[in-house]
């Protein structure tokens, strides 16, 4: 289960992100990047977020930890702009924080040296959770200490805006992907990941989800979706 938090202080708007995600301080004396579920879709985009960041960990990727943070009604008030203010007020009580990462930079497809295996499995991972935001224009990974971290799936899974999408088939555009010239190896990603991505690893990763954020259908339904999906992710995804 994530850990559980309590915000202290609103430091500053992040405000590259689409939904104006915030650095906070918490109570466990963290620094978090903040993700709103007042801000943009709601808590769906938070669902995918959990999911997302919790399926790459246990995949083997570097990810963010998360942690779920209780927003004070009375730090609205304290803001000055009033943009922020009524996003803080839209979102008080429970939030998702992701751990920052001090020192870290973006990451430059250009200048980057890493192996074939890892741009293949980076490509699967997005084509199994569907996630359309790690293009070169917003590659949504982090590098920190050497490493690549996975950050940003609040987009993904988007078919749970309309569950009537969400065919476990769909085939995934990868033209775009900022990796997609270095995944040349997807076939061994896929005989890699696939055998790992299991009912009862998807119902621990759905599990750190509170429930009342799922929209018109719950955690099962996550669950079978992505069980149905990964043994045809090598098979959907198009270069």
């Amino acid at each position: 289960m994530l850990e559980r938090v309590t915000v202290t202080d609103y430091v500053t708007p992040l405000r590259e992100g689409g939904s104006l995600p915030g650095l906070v301080e918490a109570d466990n004396l963290g620094t978090y990047v903040l993700k709103f579920r007042g801000a943009g879709h709601g808590t769906l985009a938070l669902v995918a977020e959990i999911i997302g960041g919790q399926l790459a960990r246990r995949l083997g990727f570097k990810t963010p930890e998360l942690a779920l943070a209780c927003l004070d009604p009375r730090i609205a008030p304290s803001e000055p702009d009033e943009e922020i203010q009524d996003l803080l007020r839209a979102s008080e009580g429970l939030n998702l924080a992701v751990d920052y990462l001090p020192g870290s930079a973006n990451f430059d497809p250009l200048g980057w040296t890493a192996d074939e295996d890892l741009a293949s499995e980076l490509l699967w991972f997005d084509a199994l959770i569907q996630n359309v935001d790690r293009t070169w224009r917003n590659p949504n990974l982090l590098v920190w200490h050497r490493d690549i971290w996975l950050i940003d799936h609040g987009a993904a899974l988007y078919f749970h805006h309309d569950w009537s999408r969400a065919d476990p088939a769909k085939p995934f555009d990868a033209t775009q992907h900022v990796v997609r010239d270095r995944a040349t190896r997807i076939e061994q990603a896929h005989a890699k990941l696939a055998p790992l991505v299991t009912e009862p690893l998807l119902a621990e990763v759905v599990a750190d989800v509170p429930p009342e954020w799922f929209g018109e259908r719950g955690a099962d339904a996550y669950v079978a979706h992505l069980a149905r999906r990964a043994p045809l992710v090598s098979e959907v995804i198009r270069l």
